[in-house]
């Protein structure tokens, strides 16, 4: 019987439960039931006691204890393989789920520190000006939501279906209820186990059961998320849940999705492209047993090329050995549970009207096992008589199926696979940059991802199916319509989005950034005299005024090579329509305006680390006096190291309060009390 972990602690369910059986040898391997749990209780630990945990940390120390937990996960993850052949899963197959689900983790911590501030609120783009004089303007500021994320995973992924769900909303500082499928609960189980030995997780942040969810869905509000794998029918019963309707509360869906894998019409049999091509459609029906949500369910290929593709295709397959995945030797394992199976060859009955089977889905005998106990499917290729009508636009074999479909020409190819009525991945093989552009540009709508491979990717590209945690997975229409990861665009899922509106002054209090407008303070030393701790958010100076000569603009000119006639040739210069005669280098300007706000001595400031948004407003002509106004704009605390991060305000002005410049200056600002720690 697998405990479930709510309310801080592991609890053995009541009554008798469902069991659970190994995907090859039928034997029976685990009990799962959610009998005797309190959703209600349960949703109210994760407000209180999950809440507080979590917004006592920022983004970053949310961040670098996610990264903690999977390098933790990593140094069990043996363990994890073990338990995952009883899925049916190869060492191949577990790697995608256990070390993608551990890299994910990686992935989102490292970017969530790079991207996101060291808080517990976010900035989403610049300040509005609202009114004439800028005395009133506006920010988008994004918060956490305050409720709970109620997770509802697949049983193809049971690791990384649970770990790249949980690792943006811990990052975002919302509580998780976790839910894993059935089939393959009991290593899900297992993985949380590991996750909560490790003492890493703040009190209230995850809750798991495996059971049914009862009235879990009865609490929910406003304030909550609700993040849902499955198939498309369990999504849209979901979508429509009263409460989740009443509350409009988020939702997030990833269901059904019929990829396609798209052969260039300008491919040749024989060219590296047509190799790729076959190469990866056979890998996706095998890898994981074709147990993919991104897995090529629709292979289309030139009408002229179908009889040497279905020909590769098989003789391919014909490699593809099946069985135990302990079995040496052996290259695809079983699917999920023999109910599984039974479903997957009454997709392939469906499919098969109007197709021809040329391979599968019986098997006479798999490795190392018995072909009537285990969940054992044969790859199976199929050839469409007619593409346009064929059922593989709607019916989706989850197993280790895929469709031959015959076009003729790039727009027929593009309506046909917008059949598919939303994908969360198509993939195009060709060496024809007009196909590429033309096919993507016609389907990049109806899809969340599309890979584009030709020989000079061969190697490097990471394939058709693989998840990737930086770039958006999900995709539109019967695939959910949901971009469930995307780096930190996944964070902001669980992130309210608000327009705080106000003076310069009120915003830069709540916000905790330097707006335009606001109050600077000039009084104390110069700012590159102060420790990090020291420096506070709208501390400046304004630089006395400096006269830019002829001079200058000549010795900047030669010095650098830049002989830009703008700067040199006088009635060029006035020639052109912006200008009145010679002007100044915009980069002479950020130098001069740097050798104004400097302090040349050394002190608590390291190093300067770039510019950002920099912009020349208005010409700067000789005999011009320039003015900088240099103010702290924001502050970023560096978890763990030595010093932080100071973006600072800079705007060039003249003599007439004309802006000539603006740009932010980052400096590395060394802290007055060291941590001794080497930076995370």
């Amino acid at each position: 019987m697998l405990d479930n972990y709510v309310l801080g602690r592991w609890r053995t369910p009541d009554g008798d439960g469902e069991v659970l059986r190994d995907a090859v040898t039928g034997d029976d391997v685990a009990v799962i039931s959610s009998d005797g749990v309190d959703f209600a209780e349960v949703v109210g630990h994760a407000r209180t006691v999950g809440q507080r945990a979590l917004r006592q940390l920022t983004f970053h120390t949310r961040a670098l204890l996610l990264k903690e937990l999977a390098l933790r996960l990593k140094a069990r993850r043996e363990e994890l393989y073990e338990l995952s052949y009883r899925t049916g899963a190869t060492r191949n197959d577990s790697w995608a789920d256990i070390d993608g689900g551990i890299g994910t983790l990686l992935s989102l911590s490292s970017k969530a520190r790079r991207e996101l501030p060291n808080a517990n609120h976010a900035l989403d783009g610049a300040p509005e000006v609202l009114s004439k004089d800028a005395t009133f303007i506006a920010q988008h500021v994004a918060t956490p939501l305050d409720g709970v994320a109620i997770h509802i995973s697949a049983f193809n992924f049971p690791v990384w279906g649970l770990l790249e769900k949980f690792g943006p909303a811990f990052i975002a500082g919302v509580p998780v209820i976790t839910k894993p499928a059935p089939q393959t609960a009991y290593l899900s189980h297992l993985m949380v186990q590991v996750m909560v030995d490790t003492g890493l997780l703040p009190s209230g942040a995850l809750q798991f059961f495996s059971g049914d969810p009862g009235d879990l869905l009865d609490h929910v509000t406003g304030q909550d998320l609700v993040s849902v794998t499955g198939s498309a029918a369990t999504a849209r019963r979901l979508r429509t849940h009263r409460a989740i309707v009443a509350n409009s509360t988020r939702y997030i869906a990833e269901a059904d999705s019929l990829n396609a894998a798209i052969l260039g019409p300008d491919v040749t049999v024989g060219s590296p492209e047509f190799d790729l091509y076959v190469k990866e459609v056979a890998k996706e029906m095998t890898f994981k047993a074709g147990q993919k949500c991104t897995a090529i369910r629709r292979a289309f290929v030139p009408a002229a090329l179908v009889e040497p593709v279905a020909q590769a295709i098989q003789a391919r397959l014909a490699g593809a050995v099946v069985g135990d995945p302990r079995a040496e030797g052996v290259r695809m394992g079983s699917l999920v549970s023999l109910a599984q199976r039974e479903s997957v060859l009454a997709g392939v009955e469906t499919l098969s009207v109007g197709a021809t089977v040329l391979t599968g889905p019986h098997l006479d005998a798999a490795v190392g096992a018995d072909v009537t106990a285990g969940a054992f499917v044969a790859p199976t290729l199929l050839l469409s008589d007619d593409a346009r009508a064929s059922r593989a636009h709607d019916v989706e074999a989850f197993g280790p199926v895929s469709t031959l479909l015959p076009y003729d020409g790039v727009g027929e190819v593009v309506e046909l696979v917008k059949l598919g009525r939303g994908s969360l991945v198509a993939s195009l093989f060709t060496a024809d940059l007009d196909v590429a552009r033309d096919v993507v540009r016609g389907i990049a709508n109806h899809h969340g991802r599309v890979l584009v491979v030709d020989a000079s990717v061969g190697t490097s590209s990471t394939g058709h199916g693989p998840v990737l945690p930086n770039l958006v997975h999900g995709g539109p229409g019967r695939a959910g319509g949901s971009e469930e990861l995307g780096g930190a665009r996944a964070v902001w899922h669980y992130l309210q989005r608000t327009a705080v509106q106000g003076s310069p002054d009120m915003v830069t209090a709540i916000t905790g950034r330097f707006m335009p407008g606001a109050t600077v303070d000039t009084s104390g030393p110069h700012p590159f005299t102060r420790y990090f701790e020291d420096i506070e958010v709208g501390q400046g100076i304004v630089t006395s005024p400096r006269t830019l000569t002829q001079e200058d603009i000549d010795a900047f000119a030669a010095l650098t090579g830049d002989t830009f006639y703008a700067h040199t040739d006088p009635v060029a210069a006035a020639a052109n329509p912006f200008f009145d005669g010679i002007v100044a280098h915009g980069y002479l300007l950020v130098s001069m305006a740097a050798g104004e706000f400097v302090d040349p001595a050394p002190g608590p400031v390291l190093a300067n680390t770039g510019l950002e948004d920099l912009r020349f407003a208005t010409p700067t002509y000789p005999g011009d006096e320039i003015v900088v106004h240099f103010t702290c704009k924001d502050k970023t605390d560096r978890v763990n190291a030595d010093y932080g991060e100071v973006r600072w305000d800079v705007v060039v002005r003249n003599a007439k309060d004309d802006v000539l410049a603006t740009y932010d200056v980052l400096t590395m600002v060394e802290n007055r009390v060291k941590s001794h720690a080497d930076p995370a």
